[in-house]
């Protein structure tokens, strides 16, 4: 799908940073989710196995999932991993994935930060921008901000800040399970992406179309391995 290009990716650090507070300022019109919105999922890995925390050139897969329909994109990694600087490694293969779907979202569940991030930039929002589409983030924690874990009851939520600002929230999506970090991205706000990935819950802790793109990324790396 040929979605609206608002900006290219960053090529250097300092790019990167620049565009980053650049994204941070920006006031777009926040989105209003449909009654049944389509959300997809996007997700990307890397070989399993290899010492250290990653570098520029490894193999990845990243992949998208839209309505139980999903594609992989394979490629290399644009930098060695640091955290809060994931735009430069893990950007244009995302950004691949999503343009691969035959439909268009209304909005993309990343496996990213959004406003938690020290620029108020993470690649979840950054990915949004990119595309022009609603974003919001997933993780298994925070980056920068804090919060104490909700009540254990599906649904529960408590709030992740960052000084001011409440940039997400912990959600518990199962009991006796980890709660995920719920984070706002582009054009989204915090309340919005607890209520999307609220209502796009399986049987499962993770959200359909985001562990749909799990799978999908996991079995093509397994296949290529063999």
């Amino acid at each position: 799908m040929q979605y609206g290009r608002v900006r290219a990716w960053p090529t250097s650090l300092e790019e990167l940073v620049a565009e980053q507070l650049r994204l941070a300022r920006e006031m777009p019109t926040p989105w209003q989710p449909p009654a049944a919105p389509n959300v997809a999922g996007c997700f990307l890995c890397f070989p399993r196995g290899k010492s250290g925390a990653g570098r520029r050139g490894d193999r990845g897969w990243a992949a998208a999932a839209l309505a139980g329909d999903a594609v992989v994109v394979e490629g290399h990694a644009g930098a060695p991993y640091e955290a809060g600087l994931l735009a430069l490694r893990e950007g244009p293969l995302l950004e691949a994935a999503v343009r691969a779907l035959a439909d268009e979202p209304d909005v993309v569940l990343v496996d990213a930060t959004g406003r938690d991030h020290p620029r108020r930039a993470g690649l979840a929002l950054h990915l949004g921008a990119v595309l022009d589409l609603p974003t919001i983030g997933l993780t298994h924690r925070p980056l920068v901000a804090a919060g104490a874990w909700p009540p254990d009851e599906p649904g529960a939520r408590a709030a992740l800040v960052l000084e001011p600002e409440v940039v997400g929230y912990w959600v518990r999506t199962r009991t006796g399970t980890r709660p995920l970090a719920v984070h706002a991205g582009w054009r989204t706000t915090s309340e919005t992406a607890v209520e999307v990935v609220l209502a796009c819950l399986g049987t499962t802790r993770t959200p359909e179309p985001l562990r749909s793109a799990r799978t999908a990324a996991r079995t093509a790396r397994a296949r290529a391995r063999s």
